[in-house]
């Protein structure tokens, strides 16, 4: 689909909902964007064996997309293929959700109201392996990050929160933004392991996923 790819060309798999914009978007990749388009798709079904045999390099999901999957799919697919950058765009500029997406391993976050040159300049950028998102979502991503450091939960909240010794080591680790592979590599388990603690931990704290874990558990810390 497309044009040919150059080597300097970025081979991109586009997934939206909405068929204009699909449409608008494999046109100005291609036709202005020197990206070549190898696959694109309206929904998340069978996306990653397609982006492994058709090479594509950087993933684009719209907002229906990523909500979809509840922004899960972004670990999942990059876990599975080595290399590949994920962007989102056309999305609302929602705090949690933005925070979710690049705790789950998306590099770009662009908002509805982004230009023509700046999808195509933030498609290359995140080819590149270079981070792209609004300024103004700047502020909630040092907060995520500054918040840990402040105060990580100590042995005593951990306890209190009801938590079991494995679930209370995974705490901090969470608090890092480490993925589920990366906390299976360094406890020495398996990731399935890690990912029915880290459930276990959200029904038992009464939250619906890890950015609300860190969120619950930085409140917890600075109250005490």
């Amino acid at each position: 689909m497309g044009n040919a790819a150059s080597n300097d060309s970025p081979q991109v798999h586009l997934v939206a909902g909405n068929r204009l914009l699909r449409e608008a978007l494999t046109k100005l990749l291609t036709k202005k964007g020197n990206c070549h388009v190898s696959g694109v798709s309206d929904r998340l079904l069978e996306v990653a064996s397609t982006i492994s045999a058709s090479g594509a390099t950087v993933l684009i999901l719209d907002s229906v997309a990523a909500r979809d999957s509840n922004a899960l799919f972004i670990s999942e697919v990059t876990a599975q293929i080595t290399g590949l950058k994920v962007m989102l765009i056309d999305m609302d500029d929602d705090p949690s959700f933005f925070l979710q997406c690049i705790q789950a391993g998306a590099l770009g976050y662009l908002l509805r109201d982004a230009s023509s040159a700046e999808v195509v300049s933030g498609v290359h950028a995140v080819a590149r392996g270079e981070s792209v998102c609004p300024s103004r979502l700047l502020i909630h991503l040092f907060r995520a990050v500054s918040h840990p450091c402040k105060a990580l939960p100590g042995p005593r909240i951990k306890l209190e929160l009801g938590l079991t010794r494995r679930q209370q080591q995974l705490v901090p680790m969470i608090s890092q933004g480490l993925t589920n592979k990366e906390i299976a590599s360094r406890l020495g388990i398996s990731e399935q392991t890690v990912k029915n603690h880290v459930h276990g931990i959200m029904r038992r704290i009464g939250v619906n996923d890890r950015l609300q874990v860190m969120n619950h558990v930085y409140h917890e810390a600075t109250v005490q």
